[in-house]
């Protein structure tokens, strides 16, 4: 009867404090943004007063599929139009973004990277970031591609 009991009460408790469906949770694509099938761009967290926005990497490629750009300073410049039309799924825009993760083939272009990426942040306040330099990214005309994290308030 002891292990019964010890077993009812080990349900009702994991029953009690288990996972719950994530209805706080929503994913979204922007048709202004190339997408591939059984990917999605972005998701979003309802945190109560606001809802953070987590973007897959962007790579520089315009909404039919093509790479634009042959240098870092234009391929970024395709990343955050890209980024600004997925955040605007949300009613968001890159002066929402608190964090930056940056994947570049050649560090020493960063100052290019920089030069575009401060055209769209909130220079008063800006985002956290992780800078990584790799040997090559999905293809090998990709020069850059950035992960961007947004926080905005609940309406």
């Amino acid at each position: 009867m002891k292990k019964i009991l010890i077993l009812v009460f080990t349900e009702i408790f994991l029953f009690s404090f288990g996972q719950k469906k994530m209805d706080n949770v929503e994913f979204k694509n922007s048709a202004e943004v190339f997408s591939i099938k059984g990917l999605s761009q972005s998701t979003s967290i309802d945190c109560g007063n606001s809802k953070m926005i987590f973007l897959s990497g962007q790579v520089p490629l315009d909404v039919s599929g093509n790479l634009v750009g042959d240098n870092v300073e234009k391929q970024t410049q395709q990343i955050f139009k890209n980024i600004e039309c997925i955040l605007k799924e949300y009613g968001a825009t890159a002066k929402d973004i608190v964090k930056l993760g940056i994947f570049v083939t050649d560090i020493s272009k960063i100052p290019d990277f920089r030069k575009i990426r401060d055209l769209y942040i909130n220079l008063q306040n800006p985002p956290v970031s992780s800078l990584v330099e790799v040997s090559r990214l999905f293809r090998d005309d990709v020069l850059i591609e950035v992960e961007a994290t947004a926080v905005i308030k609940n309406k």
